[in-house]
């Protein structure tokens, strides 16, 4: 190409177009397929449900040492504290990743190869002939590169050796399954969402690599889409036809670019905004396009003080059990703090585990929260109670924002265009608090479990940017189903087959420049076989 082509700007758009396109051609196909796929299905995940379904009623009456007693012999300073039973039947405490017997004060000692065979098959009973052992890993495999799984590595991984080929990983340091996948869970899994995210084993490894490789991908695949339709348009002949062998055309393209030309007219934006909104999601590379960094008053709102492990006694837990017993015997105590107060918090089991129920049911959804009861820390014996005072949200906020006017206030008792989600599990009311601050903050506070979550300027833009543009979470469409589910599926067949008919002319173009390689590779080679006289025998010649 020479430089007076590359100086029209047409000509220039075309050729960076063109070959972006043969780049991310594939990439584009694989999106749009694996993005419905996603609609549907997740990543294999261990459901709560299966996890707390499985675990023992828990059993304090072993119990001789206390929280602060165990946190103290091993300098813990963890704010995070559940109670249950190990799976050897004794209680435990796990402060995050570590784990100590409440009956002796020995560290629990994690789960070796055959603890972990024995696990498993104390969880599927029926196919306790058939577990056996799969693998150690040392690192993440592609099923367990969440940052929770890597932080609690080495795993075991344990095959059930049933119909639905169904593994579980158990955690050496923990000795609690993390993962639990089966053979239509990966198959999904891997068609969804390992190919849309690139979410390759060792490419996701390393995550910061990972972020901006994907990021980045994104920002150049919806740069060549730009560039595509104003390629598109400027080419689109409405009145003065291109005469072409098969007759008149509003294109200048035939066969495959064609059908090419017309579908990025139609579907162009919606793929420039799908590939723009996949950087959104990642926060690259516009990072004020987020959430700011709380401010110490909005981490410590909602807590209040620091955990006082010396208020969670031995006596107020088993007065806390014994509270829940009459609604449902508990299986683990959580432990979270308001404003200073420490509460017991237990979920109710769910009906007896049936193993063959969940067999293929394991892609990742949203799933709702389990019914809960709360008891005070410190009068364990006074009614269990499912919410907070609305007053104690109040002061949340106050304590959050300190000194900083709020604009309004109002109790939601339905989901805004910020607070929301598709299936409608979502706590329902929550108090929205908006500020007059800078940041223009906004705070959701839920009284079901005293959680407070955080939107300020930044972090709307990314809702629209990415959620919206990204999901076509609209409000007037995402509630609307099937009609979201066919919207969404049209513009990603319209988007495969602008993408798709890309592949033969790159097929065909990529071939075309091997074969001229080829050759000209050839003639370099024939050059030194030609035959040459020496200048002494030329010169004897008469």
């Amino acid at each position: 190409m020479n430089i007076r082509k590359l100086l029209d700007w047409k000509t220039l758009f075309i050729y960076i177009h063109r070959w972006t396109g043969i780049v991310f051609g594939v990439v584009f196909v694989v999106w749009f397929i694996s993005g419905v796929v996603m609609m549907y299905a997740g990543m294999p995940h261990l459901s709560e449900k299966e996890r707390l379904g499985h675990l023992m009623p828990l059993d304090l009456s072993s119990a001789t040492v206390s929280p602060a007693q165990a946190a103290d012999m091993y300098g813990i300073s963890s704010t995070r504290l559940r109670v249950e039973m190990y799976y050897d039947g004794r209680p435990v405490y796990r402060f995050g990743e570590t784990t100590v017997y409440a009956d002796n004060g020995e560290l629990a000692p994690g789960a070796t190869e055959q603890q972990a065979v024995e696990f498993v098959r104390r969880w599927a009973p029926e196919h306790a002939a058939t577990v056996r052992y799969d693998g150690y890993l040392e690192d993440s495999d592609q099923w367990t590169l969440y940052n929770e799984q890597r932080a609690v590595m080495p795993l075991h991984r344990v095959s059930v050796g049933d119909a639905a080929g169904t593994n579980y990983y158990v955690s050496e340091v923990t000795g609690e399954p993390t993962m639990k996948t089966d053979r239509r869970g990966r198959f999904w899994g891997y068609l969804g969402a390992v190919l849309h995210w690139t979410y390759f084993t060792t490419l996701r490894r390393n995550g910061a690599l990972w972020q901006q490789l994907v990021a980045w991908g994104a920002i150049a695949g919806a740069i060549m889409c730009v560039l595509g339709v104003v390629v598109g348009i400027v080419r689109l002949r409405v009145k003065r036809l291109y005469r072409l062998r098969s007759g008149p055309s509003y294109s200048p393209y035939s066969s495959w670019m064609k059908w090419h030309h017309y579908a990025g007219l139609i579907f162009g934006l919606v793929t420039i905004t799908w590939a723009f909104s996949g950087a959104m999601s990642l926060g690259r590379p516009f990072p004020s396009l987020r959430n700011r960094p709380p401010t110490e008053a909005q981490r410590t709102a909602v807590a209040g003080t620091p955990l006082d492990l010396n208020l969670l006694t031995l006596d107020r837990m088993r007065a806390a059990l014994e509270t829940f017993a009459p609604t449902f015997k508990a299986k683990e105590l959580d432990v979270l703090q308001l404003r200073g107060q420490p509460y017991f918090v237990a979920y109710r089991p769910p009906a007896p585990f049936s193993y063959d129920e969940e067999v293929g049911a394991n892609e990742e959804r949203y799933e709702p929260r389990q019914e809960h009861l709360m008891v005070s820390a410190t009068n364990p014996t006074q009614q269990p109670f499912r919410r907070f005072d609305d007053n104690a949200m109040w002061t949340i906020a106050k304590a959050a924002m300190p000194g900083v006017p709020m604009q309004d206030a109002e109790w939601l008792q339905e989901y805004d265009a910020y607070y929301y989600n598709q299936d409608g599990n979502r706590p329902l009311p929550v108090l929205r608090v908006r500020y007059a601050d800078a940041d223009s903050t906004w705070l959701y506070l839920d009284p079901n479990l005293g959680t407070m979550t955080r939107q300020d300027r930044g972090a709307r833009w990314n809702r629209w940017l990415y959620h919206g543009m990204h999901n076509l979470d609209f409000p007037f469409l995402y509630y609307k189903r099937p009609l979201w589910d066919i919207v969404m599926i049209a513009l990603s067949i319209g988007g495969l087959v602008l993408s798709a008919t890309t592949l033969v002319p790159t097929w065909h173009r990529l071939a075309r420049h091997v074969r001229r390689a080829v050759r000209a590779m050839r003639g370099v080679a024939t050059l030194p076989t030609t035959s040459r006289r020496s200048p002494s025998r030329a010169s004897s010649r008469p």
